[in-house]
C-alpha cells in the first residue's frame, strides 16, 4: 500500500490497490492480430488507455515510450489501448505524428475494461509479472513514477 501512496504522491492523483487475481485479455493490434496480456508474463505490464483527442494522453506518450524502450528487453513493457472508434487511417496518421514506440491495441469505447472501469483518460493499469492487477492511476504518468512504483513492489 505504501508503494501505491508513493505513486499517487509522485503523480498527483490517486492510485488504488486491486484484487490479486490473474488477468488475461485479448485485443486486436493495429494490424487486426489478436494480442494477449499473457504474452508478457514474467514482466511488468503498463496498460495505458488513451485517445487521439486527449491532450494529457498525448503529453505522456513520450514518457511511456522512454519507459518502454528502457525496460522492454528486461523487466517491463507498455501497451497502449486506444479508447475510441475512429477509422484506421486516422489512427495511423496520428501515430505517424507522435512518438509512440510501444504496441497499440484497439480497445473500443466501453468504460468497462478487464482491468476496471475507465472513468477518464488517460487511465493506466499496472500488471505485475504474475499477471495480477497491482495498481491503477488516472491522469498523466511519468517514467520516474512508473519506475519508482515498480521498484517499490520488488
Amino acid at each position: 500500500m505504501k508503494a501505491l501512496l508513493l505513486w499517487a504522491l509522485m503523480t498527483g492523483a490517486s492510485a488504488v490497490l486491486a484484487d490479486s487475481q490473474v488477468i488475461d485479455v485479448s485485443m486486436p493490434d493495429l494490424n487486426g492480430r489478436q494480442q494477449t496480456l499473457s504474452q508478457y508474463r514474467g514482466k511488468w505490464v503498463v496498460v495505458n488507455y488513451w485517445a487521439t483527442t486527449c491532450p494529457p494522453c498525448i503529453k505522456e506518450m513520450p514518457e511511456l515510450s522512454s519507459f518502454h524502450n528502457k525496460h522492454k528487453d528486461k523487466d517491463a513493457v507498455v501497451v497502449g489501448v486506444d479508447f475510441e472508434n475512429i477509422p484506421k487511417l486516422w489512427l495511423d496518421e496520428f501515430l505517424n505524428r507522435v512518438d509512440v514506440d510501444y504496441p497499440i491495441w484497439l480497445g473500443g469505447t466501453s468504460p468497462f475494461t478487464p482491468f476496471g472501469k475507465v472513468m477518464a483518460l488517460p487511465t493506466t493499469f499496472i500488471i505485475n509479472p504474475k499477471g495480477e492487477l497491482t495498481g491503477r492511476h488516472t491522469g498523466v504518468v511519468t517514467q520516474q513514477a512508473l519506475e519508482a512504483f515498480i521498484e517499490s513492489k520488488k
